[in-house]
């Protein structure tokens, strides 16, 4: 990636996390996470199952109501604490400004509606009403994910897992939102499947410029999409930097074994 500490130095945060914390009774799901996103900047979160990561997605996105911390978010009016809108308003974000790619692309698509449907649907809630219009930009959309133009018809149930990850982006990327959520993007593909995703998806990183967070186990995902990385363990974040250097040069214990197995696999 290029972003380097020179570029961050010089914009202003697209996303600020401060003292993000949420517990389930006495265990932790994430305690006292900070942060800040730049415009064009790709984060990683990454660590092992019950780390906490995907609570703190959970609680940016506005899926879950942290216990403390805010989460502004420079809206076209400024900046604003996502966790204090109405709920009415953040829905309304999530469907124009932000974006949630989710593991299972069925938690992210509608079954019972065509492909081109589906990323319809996306092009109306930020006011497409022409027909045409909104189904010329669909097939345009489905060729960039590599789903043939004449599957636009089809409802995703009739599609591969992978097909269907790849109709969730398209679904979420066709209206250029400015911060895209991406939870484990890649997990429960076949090898072969996820590698090609990943090629999709940095192609599209790149091409686009998207401002994003990445959620994932996989260190190698993180290696091809994120700029920078947290590395979270039991609900805190205990490494993080540039993620090459924080990769090659791991100076917590927990991420020198999650580098060190990796690597032995």
């Amino acid at each position: 990636m290029t972003m380097t500490l020179q570029n961050l130095a010089k914009d202003q945060p697209l996303l600020s996390v401060q003292g993000l914390s949420k517990s389930y009774g006495t265990r932790i799901g994430c305690a006292d996470i900070s942060f800040d996103l730049f415009p064009g900047e790709v984060m990683g979160i990454v660590g092992e199952s019950g780390s906490g990561k995907s609570t703190l997605l959970s609680c940016m996105a506005g899926h879950m109501a942290p216990d403390a911390g805010r989460v502004i978010f420079d809206t076209a009016s400024g900046p604003r604490d996502t966790v204090q809108m109405a709920e009415a308003e953040r829905r309304r974000m999530a469907r124009t400004d932000w974006a949630f790619v989710h593991q299972n692309p069925r938690d992210g698509l509608r079954m019972g509606v065509s492909a081109g449907g589906n990323v319809g649907e996306r092009l109306m809630a930020v006011g497409a009403r022409h027909y045409g219009d909104i189904r010329d930009t669909a097939t345009d959309w489905l060729g960039r994910v590599e789903i043939a133009a004449d599957r636009i018809d089809d409802r995703p149930r009739a599609f591969s897992g992978g097909m269907q990850q790849r109709l969730q982006i398209a679904r979420n990327l066709v209206t250029g939102p400015r911060l895209v959520f991406m939870d484990e993007p890649t997990g429960g593909l076949d090898v072969s499947v996820q590698a090609r995703l990943l090629d999709l998806l940095r192609g599209l990183v790149r091409e686009m410029g998207l401002s994003a967070i990445i959620v994932t186990h996989d260190l190698a995902v993180v290696r091809l999409l994120a700029d920078r990385l947290m590395v979270m363990k039991d609900g805190h974040v205990v490494e993080q930097g540039l993620t090459d250097q924080v990769l090659d040069d791991p100076q917590h214990a927990y991420t020198q074994l999650l580098v060190s197995s990796v690597l032995q696999v």
